[in-house]
């Protein structure tokens, strides 16, 4: 009897054990390249790159390519649809963004869900767009999408560390190496003027151009003299902007009823 019992609970366990791998499968994998944009190699290393960064930072990073948008208006419904259906996002609000490729219609488009909306507000999904349009518009698609999953990767440490990147706080561009010997030239010929200056103060000893420099101290006597206006200091002060309901982030509702926020552009 008590043999019949132990394998009746081994069995229950055995069924439980193997249900855990479904519970897994619902969620797609993090790249769904069904337009073939990219070889084996490169789908292999960008997923690699798109899961490391999604489960260091809690926050599910995703990519998916298709041949056109089918029956959807836009790239974006067509991304908040992507992304609702394939099971992606952290946590009960299912934090994560998709970077949607439409090939024939030369689309791109960002979806953001959960947490995702505040990393990512509107002037940073644009910047992150015009970052990879470039790539994209080359045919470079493996280029893009890595540049993609970096942005992601920094957007979320800085909206993590300090307050996500918007409108007045941009990422700071990289300085051009182009500035270097520009920098050494304009440093020079500052060196130069300052030489010059300090020179041209050694001459303690030279010709006067005009005659009041040759009159004996006290010769002159003035019998009138007058105030002369020459100029006024006016400062200005520039009157604050109302910057208020500028920046952050938009969302809409997708065909499931999900919020989502994100941008879309051409390349």
């Amino acid at each position: 009897m008590k043999k019949r019992i132990t394998a009746v609970i081994f069995s229950v366990l055995l069924c439980f054990s193997a249900a855990i791998p479904s519970f897994a499968a619902e969620k797609n994998a993090r790249l769904n390249d069904a337009a073939n944009l990219l070889s084996e190699s490169e789908k292999a290393d960008l997923l690699y790159k798109l899961d490391e960064i999604s489960e260091r930072q809690q926050l599910d990073i995703t990519v998916a390519t298709v041949d056109n948008l089918g029956s959807y208006n836009t790239a974006s419904a067509c991304a908040d649809d992507i992304y609702d259906n394939s099971g992606y996002g952290f946590g009960s609000e299912r934090d994560g963004i998709l970077l949607l490729i439409s090939l024939s219609d030369r689309d791109w488009a960002i979806s953001t869900c959960g947490y995702a909306i505040t990393v990512f507000t509107d002037a940073g999904a644009d910047y992150i767009g015009e970052k990879i349009t470039p790539a994209l518009s080359d045919g470079d698609y493996a280029a893009a999408f890595s540049k993609y999953a970096e942005l992601c990767d920094e957007f979320i440490t800085q909206a993590k560390n300090e307050k996500p990147y918007d409108i007045e706080n941009m990422p700071r561009e990289p300085l051009s190496l182009i500035w270097i010997p520009v920098s050494v030239i304009i440093g020079f010929i500052i060196a130069l003027i300052a030489v010059g200056v300090m020179k041209s103060k050694l001459k303690t000893v030279r010709f006067k151009t005009t005659a009041n420099s040759y009159l004996k101290k006290g010769s002159l006597n003035i019998t009138d003299s007058s105030d002369l206006f020459l100029y006024r200091t006016v400062n200005r002060t520039a009157r604050p902007k109302d910057n208020e309901g500028s920046g952050g982030s938009s969302t809409h509702t997708s065909s499931s009823g999900t919020t989502h926020g994100g941008s879309s552009g051409k390349f």
